[in-house]
């Protein structure tokens, strides 16, 4: 009997939990139907950016020619504005094509931090057809003079209004950098989000030492990044209603059964995908099959959450408890000669 490897996220059902997550392989039509031919059971669309929702409106347009003198430095990062060519507009046409185009679900992305015009595009999504939305709340706190309490606060507000203004689920995709993130996570719960796609990956610019320059640097996820999403979706696993979700640090066949067993719902893939192109997700997929049958497991569902910190014999691993069995486990290697 072929093992199982269906699953379901936000309601949606998927033929396994090999999931596209939003990256520039997205804004092709082509790469999408490749990407369903390979085996992945959903797609997220690359992100609509909220710097592009406020330049159709001439918002963003405005504020880089009012700040120009105080922030030339600061408006430089930011594309050249007849560049942005895949604003709302063709994104919500690209949307349709590809909702047209595949029979696996299609998720819409949103990117920013604001309620602005993400409620009227949200909107537009659903009416585009996405089966869902995931909410990308990309935002570094740079302000030391805003609190936790009013970033978490925000988060919350937005995903609560988006919620209210959309009939598909919604998900969230975080960072993991809060002070209480089980806290926050139920937070999230309470306002409605219907999944958490844990964790988003801050990238994070470089010193170029010779021309003095601070210069963007995009290096691609390993399996090691897989720990920090194991161990809150393993410790978030059946105490909160929203589905688990995880991205970053996928890589093989082994990677995604770990998230499984934490407690994930979907593994979400993009980094593999780019070292090794579209039709490395086969492989993944062949590779997961033959280590279930191996390990006698019949289907996706039963080892989900068989690794979470309520099923473990030991869930003081997940802990401080855990903290100086860590350390002491490092033994030094004789230094060569």
């Amino acid at each position: 009997m072929p093992v199982d490897l269906t699953t379901s996220y936000l309601g949606l059902q998927l033929r396994s939990p090999l999931v596209a997550s939003s990256s520039p392989l997205c804004k092709d039509i082509g790469n999408i139907l490749r990407l369903e031919d390979a085996g992945a059971s959903a797609v997220v669309l690359h992100s609509l950016f909220e710097e592009q929702i406020q330049l159709e409106s001439g918002e963003l347009d405005r504020f880089l020619s009012e700040s120009a003198d105080s922030y030339s430095e600061a408006a430089s990062y930011f594309p050249e504005l007849g560049s942005y060519n895949f604003g709302p507009e063709p994104y919500l046409e690209h949307l349709r094509k590809a909702k047209e185009s595949v029979d696996v679900p299609v998720i819409g992305s949103l990117n920013g931090i604001s309620n602005g015009g993400w409620i009227r595009y949200a909107q537009m999504m659903e009416q585009a057809g996405a089966d869902a939305l995931e909410l990308n709340i990309y935002f570094l706190p740079t302000d030391p003079e805003l609190t936790s309490q009013k970033i978490e606060d925000t988060y919350c507000d937005l995903v609560s209004h988006i919620k209210a203004s959309v009939r598909i689920p919604v998900s969230v995709k975080l960072g993991a950098f809060f002070t209480a993130f089980g806290n926050f996570a139920m937070r999230l719960d309470s306002s409605g989000a219907d999944g958490l796609v844990l964790f988003n990956r801050f990238y994070q610019p470089d010193f170029d030492i010779e021309t003095l320059e601070v210069v963007p640097n995009l290096v691609l996820s390993d399996s090691d990044e897989l720990r920090l999403r194991l161990h809150w979706v393993a410790l978030l696993y059946n105490r909160i209603r929203p589905d688990l979700a995880i991205t970053g640090g996928v890589h093989t066949a082994e990677d995604v059964v770990k998230g499984i067993m934490a407690g994930a719902r979907c593994t979400m893939m993009t980094s593999a995908l780019l070292r090794h192109g579209i039709p490395y997700l086969e492989k993944v997929e062949e590779d997961l099959i033959d280590w279930m049958e191996e390990h006698e497991y019949e289907s996706i569902s039963q080892m989900r959450g068989s690794m979470s910190a309520q099923s473990v014999a030991e869930p003081a691993a997940f802990e401080r408890a855990n903290y100086m069995k860590v350390l002491s486990s490092y033994t030094l290697k004789p230094a060569s000669r």
